[in-house]
C-alpha cells in the first residue's frame, strides 16, 4: 500500500508540475465593459523580470461590442495587455485601455503632434524600465483603402518606469529616436544582447531590406545621440544612416520576432514570407544576431489566406512573430492577425482582428 501511495502521489506532483508549465495565450474579446478590448493587432510580448509579460497592441478596438461609422472603426491606436500565469498553468491577462480622469479612452502612447498617432511595437526592458518602440504614422497623402490609408513619419522610444505600480499609474516618458524622411524606422523588432538594445527596422528602398540599429544601455537616456547603426562595411557608426547600412537581410518585414534560443545556439527570426500579402510564416536561422541570416524554410500555412473557395478576398494577415516566454522544451509558440479591406465587416466578424496562436514542434 505504500509503494501503491507513493506512486500516486508522485504521478500527482509530475501531472501537477505538467500542468504548471503549460501555460498557452489566447485572446477573446471582453464583454460588457464600456472600456472593453474588442480586438487587436501587432501582439508584441515583453516579459518582465517579476514573471508579468507585457503585450503591445496595435490598434484596438474597443467598447461592449465593436462599432464601425462609416469606415471608422471606435478604437485608440495602442493599448497594453498584463499576462500571468498561475501555479496551475493557466493563462490570464488584463487588458489595459488608458483613459482620461472622465474615463475617456485614449491611447496608451501619444504623441505632441495631433496629426499623428504611434503604432506601438515591440520593446524590452533594461534599467529596471520598460522601454517601447512608437512608429510614428499619419494619414496618407494620396487616396488609399480605408485599411491602408496611413504613411509612417519616423520613430519614438517610450520609457515607463514604476512597473509596480497598475499600469494605468505607470510612469511615460518619450524620447525622440528617429525623425521623418529618412526611410527606415526602428520599430520591427528589438532584443537586448550584450548590454546593447538592438532595434532593426524595414528601409523602404529596393528590395526593402531589414537594417540595425543599437543603443548603449547606459545611453538610453538620450537615445537619439547615442544610436549607432550597422554600416555596410560592418563597422557600428553613430547615428543612423540607413542608406549606407548593411542589410542584415535581404529581403525584410514590418513586423517580425528576433529571439535567441540557447538551446540550439541560434538565433531565430519569426515573419511572414515578404512578399507581401502572402498565407506563409517562415522562419529564418542565424549563428550571430546580425547574421548572416538563412532564407528561411515555411513552417506554417495561414488558413484564412490559404487559396480556396471559402477565401475572403478581403482578408489579409500579418504580424507573425514567436513568444519564446510560453513555450514547452521543443515547442514553437507564435503568432499573427487577420484584418480586413472590408473595414465596416469588422463590427460583424468578430472572429478577424483577433490575435491567434499557434504551437508546433520546433524546427530544425
Amino acid at each position: 500500500m505504500r509503494i501503491a501511495s507513493w506512486l500516486f502521489s508522485a504521478l500527482l506532483m509530475l501531472s501537477s508540475l505538467s500542468r504548471a508549465s503549460v501555460c498557452t495565450p489566447h485572446f477573446a474579446p471582453e464583454q460588457n465593459k464600456e472600456l472593453g478590448w474588442q480586438g487587436g493587432d501587432a501582439a508584441y510580448s515583453i516579459p518582465l523580470n517579476d514573471g508579468r509579460s507585457v503585450w503591445i497592441f496595435g490598434d484596438t478596438l474597443y467598447g461592449e461590442q465593436r462599432v464601425v461609422h462609416g469606415t471608422e472603426p471606435r478604437m485608440v491606436h495602442n493599448s497594453l495587455g498584463i499576462s500571468t500565469c498561475d501555479a496551475n498553468g493557466d493563462w490570464h491577462l488584463q487588458y489595459v485601455i488608458r483613459h482620461d480622469a472622465e474615463g475617456h479612452a485614449q491611447s496608451y502612447f501619444s504623441p505632441a503632434n495631433p496629426r499623428h498617432w504611434y503604432w506601438a511595437m515591440d520593446g524590452f526592458v533594461a534599467q529596471g524600465d520598460l522601454w517601447v518602440l512608437l512608429l510614428c504614422v499619419e494619414p496618407a497623402t494620396s487616396p488609399a483603402p480605408a485599411a491602408m490609408n496611413f504613411k509612417t513619419c519616423g520613430s519614438d522610444l517610450a520609457q515607463l518606469s514604476h512597473l509596480d505600480r497598475g499600469p494605468q499609474s505607470w510612469d511615460v516618458k518619450i524620447h525622440s529616436l528617429v525623425p521623418d524622411g529618412i526611410g527606415a524606422y526602428p520599430s520591427a523588432t528589438a532584443v537586448v544582447h550584450d548590454n546593447f538594445a538592438y532595434l532593426f527596422a524595414i528601409y523602404e528602398s529596393g528590395k526593402r531590406p531589414l537594417v540595425a540599429a543599437r543603443i548603449p544601455l547606459t545611453g538610453l537616456d538620450q537615445p537619439a545621440s547615442n544610436l549607432q547603426y550597422l554600416a555596410s562595411d560592418g563597422v557600428w557608426k553613430k547615428g543612423f544612416m540607413p542608406k549606407n547600412a548593411q542589410k542584415i537581410m535581404e529581403l525584410g518585414s514590418t513586423e517580425l520576432s528576433i529571439r535567441y534560443h540557447p538551446e540550439l545556439k541560434q538565433w531565430r527570426a519569426v515573419m511572414f514570407e515578404p512578399s507581401g500579402f502572402s498565407d506563409k510564416i517562415l522562419m529564418r536561422t542565424a549563428p550571430e544576431l546580425t547574421g548572416p541570416w538563412t532564407d528561411g524554410q515555411f513552417i506554417y500555412n495561414v488558413p484564412e489566406m490559404s487559396p480556396g473557395p471559402t477565401r475572403d478576398k478581403n482578408t489579409f494577415c500579418y504580424a507573425a512573430k514567436e513568444h519564446p516566454e510560453f513555450e514547452q522544451k521543443g515547442q514553437l509558440l507564435f503568432t499573427y492577425v487577420c484584418n480586413t479591406m472590408d473595414v465596416p465587416s469588422l463590427a460583424t466578424n468578430t472572429k478577424i482582428y483577433l490575435p491567434q496562436v499557434v504551437t508546433m514542434p520546433m524546427p530544425r
